[in-house]
């Protein structure tokens, strides 16, 4: 008796749990297939079909996302070696300038290293914060997260209800997650791990599996659904796993592997654009610096904290004698929304469409603690002005007015910036001119709504400085708009 206590004991010990967090996972493992089954897989090939959707870049902060369908998806996962790939073919199914039909995505992540494949088959190096989330994937699936409770040295605690299911959490060195299992089934319904989102702040990425049935002499599931946050972002019918089959080469490819992390962001760099006027260039998103009597404002706080700090230095350099007192946001999309948080704790008042309102007091006040951002350690109140067809910007030294891009199916936030006096245009992703000598964008889709909007202003451009791009002159935006109108005619 005594030696089987202490076994008990010891094994408990061994697994870092107690005997009813061991229970949840035994049973999913007895359910998906078996213990010794599960630990004897290496390789996985997940085959499907589905949709994706791409996050944060919704026509308002409500709207479904946009979607683009997957006709082929083959999710490839080295476990041994901490790889996975995945190489999918995809119709967008919303207005862009490529809507050419199933286009290759690749990516995927070895080790620590996540890495992007372009159409021309170059591989680059994705951040780092990318391939951490990458990494985490290795275990949302009920074998990689089965296999990582039943490792040596895995803990697992928190066992509890949660509605239908028994979840418990796992720790594995640094690697983190909490499994469901349903407790009528006992198979796993879904792994969720928390990670940072510059936007959104701490979040959840979840999988969801169901539409388990026998493959290759395991129950597996037929239906897997990610989620980052509320959002889903894709969703695969499998229609088929193969178990211990041939993965291929998952190894990243040698341009991402030598390559250093990306840097947080890239050096800002000036281009006095009139007086008390600024371009603030580098990297692929820009802002524009605006000078006041009194004080200064931003058009544009892209990307993410790190960017967005780097360009209000720079304002700081540039006139370290007036305060930033205003943003102006473009639209709500992400990328264009990143630095949102970084100019409230700079205590900039946040001018942009009506529409982003509810959004952007959402963004202030989510938690940010697994990154603490500078809203996060100096919290400071959202002051935000909202535009609805026309605002305007003044004082005795300049006139700066902002209209609403009205009915343009890229955003129905979108607005554009116009310098009456010097006859600039500032506006973003409606026309993004590219550098001299790059082949152009198949189309121009958001140029033909935008001219409209831009002739109904009744607006006298001269130059183009586009938040994507380079500086043009406006003839280079009409240009563009007689080539789309080519293209439409043509049928394309």
């Amino acid at each position: 008796m005594r030696q089987a206590i202490l076994t008990i004991v010891l094994t408990l010990a061994l697994y870092g749990c107690t005997s009813q967090e061991m229970s949840v996972i035994k049973g999913a493992a007895e359910a998906v297939g078996d213990e010794a089954s599960i630990k004897a897989v290496n390789t996985l090939v997940i085959e499907g079909t589905g949709e994706n959707f791409n996050l944060g870049q919704n026509v308002s902060p409500e709207a479904p996302l946009p979607k683009l369908t997957v006709s082929s998806s083959r999710r490839s996962v080295d476990y041994a070696n901490g790889r996975w790939k995945l190489e999918q073919a995809r119709t967008p199914v919303y207005v862009t300038a490529n809507t050419t039909p199933n286009q290759l995505q690749i990516l995927g992540v070895d080790g620590d290293v996540a890495y992007n494949v372009n159409a021309a088959g170059m591989a680059t190096r994705a951040a780092e914060q990318v391939g951490q989330d990458r990494h985490s994937e290795l275990f949302h699936h009920p074998i990689g997260a089965l296999k990582a409770a039943l490792a040596d040295g895995a803990q697992i605690t928190n066992a509890r209800k949660e509605g239908n299911d028994d979840a418990v959490d796992v720790a594995n060195g640094n690697d983190k997650f909490t499994l469901y299992v349903d407790n009528m089934t006992k198979l796993p319904s879904k792994v969720v791990t928390m990670t940072y989102n510059a936007n959104l702040g701490d979040v959840a990425l979840t999988t969801e599996f169901g539409n388990y049935a026998d493959s290759g002499g395991m129950n597996l599931p037929g239906k897997i659904v990610s989620k980052t946050d509320k959002y889903t972002v894709a969703d695969i019918s499998v229609s088929k796993t193969t178990v211990n089959g041939d993965a291929g080469n998952l190894e990243a490819p040698a341009e991402a592997k030598d390559a250093a992390v990306p840097a947080a962001t890239a050096p800002v760099t000036v281009e006095e654009a009139g007086k008390g006027l600024w371009y603030l260039t580098g990297g692929s998103h820009h802002s524009i610096l605006i000078e006041f009597a009194d004080h200064l404002a931003l058009i544009e706080a892209p990307l993410n904290e790190a960017r967005t700090q780097a360009v209000i230095a720079k304002a700081k350099e540039l006139k370290p004698d007036k305060p930033l007192r205003y943003l102006v946001n473009t639209h709500h999309h992400f990328d264009h929304s990143g630095g949102v948080r970084a100019a409230v704790a700079e205590g900039m008042t946040i001018v942009t469409h009506e529409a982003n309102k509810g959004f952007y007091e959402e963004i202030a006040g989510r938690k940010h603690s697994i990154v603490e951002d500078a809203l996060a350690k100096n919290s400071k109140p959202l002051q935000i002005q909202t535009v609805k067809d026309k605002h305007v910007l003044k004082d005795d030294t300049r006139t700066v007015e902002i209209y609403h891009i009205a009915g343009n199916p890229h955003a129905d936030t979108l607005l554009m910036v116009y310098f009456p006096a010097e006859k600039i245009l500032v506006q973003g992703d409606m026309f993004s001119p590219p550098n001299a000598g790059a082949a152009p964008p198949p189309g121009f889709p958001f140029v033909p709504n935008t001219m409209e909007n831009i002739t109904k202003a009744n607006l006298r451009v001269d130059t183009l400085l586009p938040i994507h791009g380079r500086k043009v002159p406006f003839a280079d935006m009409r240009a563009a708009a007689a080539t789309e109108a080519k293209r439409k005619a043509a049928g394309n």
